[in-house]
Order: structure tokens, then sequence, then C-alpha cells
């Protein structure tokens, strides 16, 4: 389906913003898992043959509410997939907290775990298991959508274009990403190349829920589960501080233009989403096909035809 139609089947109220250019990620440490990868689980299902798919041209939209509208209803199918197999993770992590024992392929599942999300404790302890919960939990839809156009300016950018990179974010080995032309001298980073959209989308989330920068992030999310509040994009991007050199001034944009162009509308949606986190409906959620039936209003039918 073309970015045009897609974007015809979902209107939402927008107003245009303007927006800067890139901004500073404080990145280290992102060789290896750059690229977003999911641990195996045998819970979680292969990926539908959609999240390989590249990026539409959304430079070719002459009119600003139509490009709005479809990199939108691009991007949100990709967050709620990124999201879903998220769940089913922190599903399993729960189901591990509540053994005696663990076996060997389990104990290995949660090293690797630990490893990947930063948490340092002792394995199989209750600390561990709750510094885990806390780091592997879903974004809302809005911040992302939010900081994926910010930073991509809507999908046009050369790293997003060049390299599927919609977040800015940087990579530290030589080849990893595309030079940045305004690079100073002496400096090695790169900005990270992905396989696809969907990649950049889990290796932003797995960012903001691992990277000390964010911590405070990852407090207000905890705050708002223990107190059983709506997670919103709103609220945690003031977690984003550190994002950009700009702080403050970076999470008041990125605050305007969810309100700008209610981008709540998504978290609302998201949230109904998931208030059936049945196993069955997470399966649904995180192998449907096609993309379509991920947008507000849809239903997930069955599985579809999956890419390993």
């Amino acid at each position: 389906m073309s970015a045009g139609k897609r974007a015809l089947m979902l209107f939402v109220p927008l107003i245009a913003f303007a927006i800067g250019g890139g901004f500073y990620v404080p990145q280290s440490g992102m060789e290896g898992y750059r690229s977003g990868s999911e641990l195996p689980l045998a819970s979680l299902p292969s990926l539908p043959s959609w999240a390989h798919d590249g990026l539409p041209d959304f430079a070719s939209f002459r009119d600003t509410t139509e490009k709005k509208a479809a990199f939108f209803s691009f991007l949100y199918p990709r967050i709620v997939l990124a999201n879903s197999r998220i769940l089913i993770e922190r599903d399993y992590l729960d189901s591990l907290a509540g053994k005696s024992t663990l076996s060997e392929d389990e104990q290995q599942w949660l090293a690797a775990q630990a490893d990947r999300l930063r948490v340092e404790a002792e394995p199989g302890s209750d600390e561990q298991f709750s510094l885990l919960r806390k780091r592997l939990d879903v974004i809302p839809p809005s911040l992302i959508l939010a900081q994926a156009a910010n930073e991509s300016a809507w999908g046009t950018s050369r790293f997003a274009t060049k390299g599927y990179n919609l977040f800015g974010q940087w990579c530290f080995s030589k080849g990893c990403g595309l030079v940045p032309r305004g690079r100073v001298e002496g400096a090695s980073h790169e900005v990270a190349k992905f396989s696809s959209p969907y990649r950049s989308v889990r290796a932003y989330i797995q960012n903001l829920n691992r990277h000390p920068t964010y911590q405070a992030l990852r407090d207000i999310r905890l705050k708002d589960r223990r107190d059983d509040d709506p997670l919103s994009g709103v609220e945690m991007a003031q977690g984003l501080l550190g994002y950009s050199e700009r702080g403050e001034d970076y999470v008041k944009e990125i605050r305007s233009m969810i309100h700008y162009n209610n981008l709540s509308f998504y978290d609302n949606d998201f949230r109904d989403v998931i208030s059936d986190l049945t196993p069955d409906r997470l399966q649904e959620l995180a192998s449907a096909s096609p993309e379509t039936v991920l947008l507000p209003g849809q239903k997930a039918p069955n599985p579809g035809p999956a890419e390993g």
C-alpha cells in the first residue's frame, strides 16, 4: 500500500509545526545491540514481513497535513509492534520471577537481558528482577512519534533516507553508520544505520530503557505504573533533558509537537489496544499482518505471513 493511500485511512487533527535540525544524542556502547535485535524467546513470534520494509518517500508529499498523516500512519504500526513484543518479553520476565528455580536456558536469557539493559545485580535476585522490570517496558507512542518527526525532519533527513535512522542515534565504531557532514575534527562518532525503520524504533526504545541519561524518564514511567496511571508521552518527555544540548527547550519542543499534532490520540489508542494482555492477544499484535490492522480503530487478525 502506498504512503498516500495509507495516509487516507487515518486522519488526525494536525497543526503545522516548524522543527529544527538534528540534535545531539549522548550515546555510548551501542555497538553490541545497535540493531535493536531481540533475544531468542520461544513465546516471541517471527516478525511480520512488513517490519523489514524501508521508508516511504515522504519528500514527495507537497501537502504538509498529508505528509504528517502519512508519517504517523506509517510509524504507528511499527510502534505497536515493538511495544507489544516488549510486553511479551516482560510477561516472560514475570513468569521467571515467580519460579523457585530456573533452568539453564532461563538463566541464560535472564543474564542476556541484564547485559542488554545494563542491569548489574545478583543473578536471579529480587533486585535483578525489579531493575529489569523497570527497564523492560514500553514507550508511549506520542513520544516516539514526536521525536521521530523532530529528529528525522518527518522522514526526509539524510540519516532517515540513507540509514533508516529516525532518532539521530549515534554509534562509535568505524563504518557502523553515516558520518555527519558537520562532525568536528577529532570526533569519531557516526549516525547509526539500521536495516529497517522498525529496527530504528526498537533500538530507540532500548536506548531510553537502558541509558543512564534517561533514568528520570524511567522513574516517571515507574511512578505511573505504581499509581496505576496511564503512561503519557507529554509527562515522560521531561526525562529527555539529556537527549539534546538544548535541554529544557528541546523538552518544550517535543511537548509542543505532541500537543499541536494531537499525538496523545495514539497513546489513548494504544492503551485500548493493550487493555487485553492475554497471551493470545499479544501474539496477534506481535505478528499482525498486514500492518494496516495496527492502525487506530482496527482489530488485529490472526497472524499472517512472517519472516524470521
